[in-house]
């Protein structure tokens, strides 16, 4: 129970200099929603019955923003903290470890529900996304906002340990976030992909957001369009489960307090 209050109280430490930082929230927040008002207002043509280009961008979009707000963020902010030396002044204080996790854990949760609702709002109201129709669907989209943070919370702490400092750490994590989202169907149709790509993003769980993302926010009719015809709900459950262990295994293990 101390580490969790701890782990709060850190979290709104977190959140203040978080939103202090008017690149990082633009970034993090304000982007995306720039980049669906480009893409939908250049491709408006249907991609399928009912299924317009934009709404098939604004839901790729949504599951992007959780790999912005956890992987991306976290893999360059914790290298700089490491940089500067908060982390090891941290680690001298008698807060539990757990508790500056939990902090990254409510900064990341926090800016997702805002760009979340950010997205799917401009998107309704601009692009005509489809709202989940069915409780179901709203069930879905909740497992897969929760495991999708999870995913590229713990994957964006394991990550940080790479970059060799934090000046270059942005210069590292950036073009594999970018080059991820041309790979998982974000940009475009992700069965118009060649078959290599499609391969080669179905090992990130970026692909299978993106694909329950749809599944959330386009016509069933459209499933006829992934690559196996059909969502496959229970498989991306599964396979974003498997990330959620997997990183959670490499952060526990790689994190480094210092740069020695």
């Amino acid at each position: 129970m101390r580490t969790l209050v701890i782990g709060a109280h850190r979290g709104q430490l977190e959140l203040k200099q978080f939103f202090r930082q008017r690149e990082s929230v633009v970034f993090t927040l304000l982007f995306p929603i720039m980049l669906m008002f480009i893409f939908g207002s250049i491709f408006k043509n249907s991609i399928a019955p009912g299924v317009t280009f934009s709404q098939y961008f604004i839901a790729g979009m949504i599951a992007s923003g959780l790999v912005n707000s956890g992987f991306q963020q976290l893999a360059i902010m914790i290298p700089m903290e490491r940089d500067f030396g908060t982390l090891k002044r941290l680690r001298g204080t008698p807060m539990p470890p757990l508790s500056y996790f939990i902090g990254k854990l409510v900064v990341v949760a926090v800016s997702v529900t805002i760009q979340v609702v950010l997205l799917m709002g401009f998107g309704e109201l601009f692009f005509h996304l489809h709202m989940p129709t069915s409780g179901e669907k709203w069930l879905r989209l909740l497992w897969l906002i929760l495991l999708g943070s999870i995913c590229s919370t713990v994957l964006g702490i394991a990550f940080s340990a790479l970059p060799k400092n934090g000046r270059g750490a942005s210069a590292i994590v950036s073009p594999i976030v970018i080059v991820l989202q041309f790979f998982s169907g974000v940009f475009f149709v992700f069965t118009d992909l060649p078959k290599w790509m499609q391969q080669l993003a179905a090992i990130f769980p970026l692909k299978w957001l993106t694909q329950g993302m749809r599944s959330v926010f386009l016509p069933d009719s459209f499933a006829v369009k992934e690559a196996t015809g059909s969502w496959e709900s229970g498989r991306i459950f599964i396979i974003l489960l498997a990330w959620a262990v997997a990183g959670t295994v490499l952060a526990v293990k790689s994190f480094r307090w210092s740069n020695k």
